[in-house]
């Protein structure tokens, strides 16, 4: 157990023949107990401050833990962040993808579906024409035919009979 100041300052030593000055002893233990009182003072005081700084140093390393994980938590949730953009991110364009293929497919359907109206309408076309030019050709054969000849002669002469026809009526109302 260490010395207290007031254990130096009681402290007696036994007298012996022709021993120590007593004055200067008693004047020296004074010094000694001064100087002691201010180490032991000293010592209190770097203790409370070591206790003090221990209790900081205790309070930023919660604080520093705290941060830590927070940081963590942080990165995790920017790491969820962007697993979730990407997930998104290939979702539309998957999507994207789709609704393009579905597109070029009404695209190539609508296509054909034209094609097959352009060949049908050019086979109507061309029974069309076909049809037409038979027709023509019947009407010139029968503009070239004889027959036109006895009609055309048969239709003056019924024109000359009902003009005389209209002669002879007119002659009757006079």
């Amino acid at each position: 157990m260490p010395l207290t100041p007031l254990d130096i300052h009681n402290k007696e030593f036994t007298r012996g023949f022709r021993g120590y000055d007593e004055d200067e002893v008693n004047e020296f233990l004074d010094q000694v107990i001064k100087d002691y009182e201010n180490v032991m003072q000293e010592k209190n005081e770097l203790f409370s401050k070591v206790n003090e700084l221990e209790e900081r140093l205790e309070h930023f390393s919660n604080i520093e833990e705290t941060l830590n994980k927070s940081i963590l938590v942080a990165q995790e949730s920017a790491e969820e962040v962007k697993r979730n953009a990407k997930k998104e991110s290939q979702l539309i364009i998957k999507e994207a993808e789709k609704n393009a293929d579905r597109i070029i497919n009404d695209a190539l359907n609508k296509s054909r579906k034209i094609e097959l109206e352009i060949e049908e309408l050019k086979k109507q076309a061309s029974v069309y024409r076909t049809r037409f030019k038979m027709l023509i050709e019947a009407q010139l054969e029968m503009l070239h035919n004889d027959d036109w000849d006895g009609v055309v002669d048969t239709h003056q002469e019924e024109g000359e009979n009902r003009q005389s026809v209209y002669a002879g009526n007119a002659d009757q109302v006079d």
